[in-house]
């Protein structure tokens, strides 16, 4: 599948003697192609089953996790299709939920694996990406193009990815940080706006949208790794934020960090060391070179646009990685949504069905699918919060910051505004549980098997 996708580009022009190679696969299809090497070496791979709840022994020490019970109503009550979930133990537990991973959360925020790290708080980014099919002439395979800036407004952080696939095939998306302040900014819509510019309108034209989807990422970096290792075992991956930010990539730093861990729980468990060896070779490992180097690129973007672009210029070809001093990141991103009195509502242009769409048109192509009949995995801590604070206070940004419009404000029998939550639209991004302003919205992994179903994502 790999080789498939692989394209000479020599390093020196007119050297055809020293070649590099340049692999551009979909994630959801090397996921899959793994997940049967895996297997063909004897690993018990379990899709559909979500893991809902840590689980500790005697002394407080983590020993697995369990999956949730299966089959439930959504009253609550058990139907004929009922499983109870099942405990899953051993000796060492590696977490590797992805970004904003329930439990890695809940674990990192238990035992305060930020403060004993690298001391920040995680900041995050929300990815909206189609794959399309276009025409011929306009394919470029292995070209890869990265902007940053427009369309967003000048104090909002974020930019574009544009990869070049074989087949024809195209891999276009809008990443947006979740520390954006005006509160009727809609990631969605952007992305909708910066397909009709028209270098990016004229490649699309034409073409059709293979499949839609939207996940948050880490972009806290260096500044917010975790100390990783908890009693029992360790996160991994993006669960712990190895995103190399300006790069838009995390997959390799993750894999690497899976390698590492899965070193140290050998030595634990065939020769007794303890599991922070991981933690100690993580910080010896090109990984923290890695982000180290690239640590103040995000944080420079706090002073809005033009700045951030002076100090990553200076970062990049001045100090090249190398700067005596460590930016820090701004407010977490809940907090940083200001009030609605200071901002105006932004206009954006009405989809045109051709290049850019409407939520439902997209959510059809994510395959999202949930069991209607069981009970919701996003949860309000408060439920009285979104008709006294987000909505007077924040104009109700619940219904633009998710990419699925899982969240919209409708007319009760009274003609009161309340909140209506239609998880069967969930993407599974997250961005919910990030940007609330009030962090009032909790998510909860659904039934298992349930969420978009990519294939060329």
């Amino acid at each position: 599948m790999l080789t498939k996708n692989k394209f000479y580009i020599p390093l020196i022009p007119g050297n055809p003697r020293m070649p590099t190679y340049l692999f551009l696969s979909s994630l959801s299809q090397l996921v899959r192609w793994m997940s049967v090497k895996a297997e063909e070496l004897g690993v018990e791979v379990y899709p559909g089953f979500a893991a809902s709840e840590i689980l500790y022994d005697e002394n407080q020490i983590v020993a697995g996790v369990a999956t949730n019970d299966v089959g439930i109503a959504k009253d609550g009550s058990k139907r004929e299709t009922f499983q109870p979930g099942v405990e899953l133990r051993g000796r060492i537990i590696l977490l590797a939920e992805g970004c904003r991973g329930s439990l890695s959360e809940k674990i990192i925020t238990n035992h305060k694996l930020r403060e004993s790290g690298q001391g920040q708080h995680q900041t995050y980014a929300l990815g909206i990406k189609e794959v399309w099919e276009i025409e011929e002439g306009k394919h470029k395979p292995g070209s890869v193009v990265h902007t940053v800036g427009w369309p967003l407004d000048m104090k909002t952080y974020g930019g574009s990815f544009l990869y070049h696939l074989d087949d024809r095939q195209l891999a276009i998306g809008l990443v947006v940080a979740l520390n954006y302040r005006n509160p009727f900014l809609s990631p969605y819509d952007e992305f909708q706006k910066f397909k009709q510019h028209p270098a990016i309108r004229t490649l699309l034209e034409g073409g059709t949208v293979l499949q839609y989807g939207a996940r948050t990422l880490n972009e806290g970096g260096f500044q917010s790794i975790p100390n990783p290792v908890f009693p029992g075992g360790a996160i991994i991956g993006c669960s712990a934020g190895f995103l190399n930010v300006p790069k838009i990539k995390g997959s390799h730093t993750a894999m690497k960090s899976g390698m590492l861990a899965a070193e140290a729980t050998f030595k634990a468990l065939v020769e007794g060391s303890s599991i922070d060896l991981y933690w100690e070779n993580l910080k010896k490992s090109w990984i923290w070179d890695e982000l180290y180097r690239a640590r103040n690129y995000r944080p420079a973007f706090e002073y809005g646009f033009i700045p951030g672009m002076a100090l990553s210029a200076v970062e990049r070809y001045i100090f090249k990685g190398k700067s005596p001093f460590t930016l820090k990141h701004g407010k977490p991103d809940h907090e940083a949504t200001e009030m609605v009195n200071l901002h105006s509502p932004i206009s954006y242009p009405k989809p045109d069905g051709q290049v850019s769409f409407d939520v439902p048109s997209s959510l059809y192509r994510s395959n999202t699918n949930h069991e209607h009949d069981q009970p919701p995995h996003l949860r309000l801590r408060d439920p009285a919060v979104p008709e006294t604070v987000n909505l007077p206070q924040y104009a109700g940004p619940e219904s633009r910051y998710c990419p699925a419009r899982v969240y919209e404000y409708v007319s009760d029998e009274n003609g009161d505004p309340k909140l209506h939550i239609n998880a069967q639209n969930c993407l599974h991004c997250k961005a919910c549980d990030i940007k609330d302003p009030k962090q009032n919205i909790e998510w909860t992994v659904p039934e298992g098997g349930g969420g978009p179903g990519y294939t060329v994502m």
